[in-house]
């Protein structure tokens, strides 16, 4: 082996340079001591990001000793540690939107369906009040059979088919008609109709 190598200085142990202070090396902080200050140690909270230059053998002691939470009550220790699960950023229940939490502005102000937003197909002009009311679904065809029964349009509202029904309950019922026959046949149909028309939704 070549003792002049430069490769044996590459792994030649270095001496312990926590006994020695060099010109360069920080002097410990702890008080007395004279050693090098190789180690860093926190400064405590409040103080993120600042720290006390250590030699080994005080940054032990200090790390033993320790206590980043000291002077906190015990409800301020349970808040930070709740705090820290979402990195110390707000938060709301899972469900809670914006106008849960009170932080969404209201309609008009730039908020809600107020806000200005790309709707080329009309889809929700009526709840925005462009026009009288939403469209109504399409009709089925015993439906649509069922207005014509009453002698109505498929665009008739809940109080017209109202009115209209009992307005062809009086003029067809047997009693204002002397008894005829035609007149049931006519009142049980319309009565079906009714019917129908209200278990289908329409009235």
């Amino acid at each position: 082996m070549k003792f002049e190598s430069k490769y044996f200085d590459c792994v030649r142990v270095k001496p312990d340079h926590a006994k020695v202070v060099s010109p360069e090396a920080p002097v410990c902080q702890w008080k007395g001591c004279s050693s090098a200050g190789l180690y860093r140690a926190p400064m405590g909270r409040g103080r993120e990001g600042q720290y006390l230059r250590l030699c080994l053998e005080h940054v032990r002691e200090f790390n033993a000793s320790y206590n980043y939470f000291a002077g906190m009550s015990n409800a301020e220790v349970e808040a930070y540690q709740k705090d820290s699960l979402t990195g110390h950023r707000p938060t709301w229940r899972v469900g809670a939107n914006s106008w849960a939490h009170g932080t969404q502005r209201g309609m008009g102000d730039g908020g809600g369906f107020g806000r200005r937003f790309s709707d080329p197909h009309d889809l929700f002009a009526w709840r925005a009040g462009r026009t009288g009311e939403p469209q109504r679904r399409s009709l089925k065809p015993l439906e649509l059979k069922s207005l014509e029964a009453l002698g109505l349009t498929p665009t008739a509202e809940r109080h017209e088919i109202k009115a209209r029904f009992k307005e062809l309950v009086k003029r067809h019922h047997p009693d204002a008609n002397g008894g005829d026959k035609r007149s049931e046949d006519k009142l049980r149909e319309i009565i079906q109709a009714y019917n129908y028309l209200k278990q289908a939704g329409l009235v």
